[in-house]
C-alpha cells in the first residue's frame, strides 16, 4: 500500500453542502413558532437569535388571530362558516411559515406578515 494514496484519500473528504443553512436547532425553533401555543417554547429557548425572533413574531400574529377568532366565535356562532375559512387560511399561512423556517429564509407571510413589526420582542 502506497502512503501517498492514503494521504490523497484523506484529503478528499466531502464538503458540507448545508453550510448556508441555519443550525438545525434554530430552524426547529423557528418552525415551532408557527404551531399555535408552541410559540412560547420558541420564545423561551431562542429569543436572542434574530432568525428565530423573526419567525416568532409572525407566529405570534397567527396565534393572536386564532385566539381572536375562537373568542369571537363563542359569541357570534352564526358566523361559524366564515370563521372556518379564516382558520383554514391561518393553517395554510402556518404551513408556509414552517417551510420558510426550515429552508432558512426570512420571508414575510402574505396578508399578515406586516403586522409582525408591531411585536417588540
Amino acid at each position: 500500500m502506497n502512503p501517498e494514496n492514503n494521504q490523497n484519500q484523506q484529503n478528499t473528504a466531502p464538503i458540507n453542502q448545508q453550510a448556508n443553512l441555519p443550525p438545525k436547532h434554530n430552524a426547529l425553533m423557528a418552525a415551532l413558532s408557527y404551531v399555535g401555543p408552541l410559540v412560547i417554547v420558541s420564545y423561551l429557548t431562542s429569543k436572542d437569535d434574530s432568525f428565530v425572533k423573526f419567525h416568532i413574531k409572525q407566529g405570534l400574529v397567527l396565534f393572536v388571530i386564532e385566539v381572536a377568532i375562537w373568542v369571537i366565535g363563542m359569541f357570534f356562532w352564526m358566523l361559524w362558516p366564515l370563521f372556518q375559512i379564516i382558520n383554514l387560511v391561518t393553517l395554510i399561512l402556518s404551513i408556509v411559515g414552517i417551510v420558510h423556517a426550515i429552508k432558512g429564509a426570512e420571508k414575510r407571510l402574505p396578508l399578515v406578515g406586516k403586522f409582525s413589526e408591531y411585536f417588540k420582542i
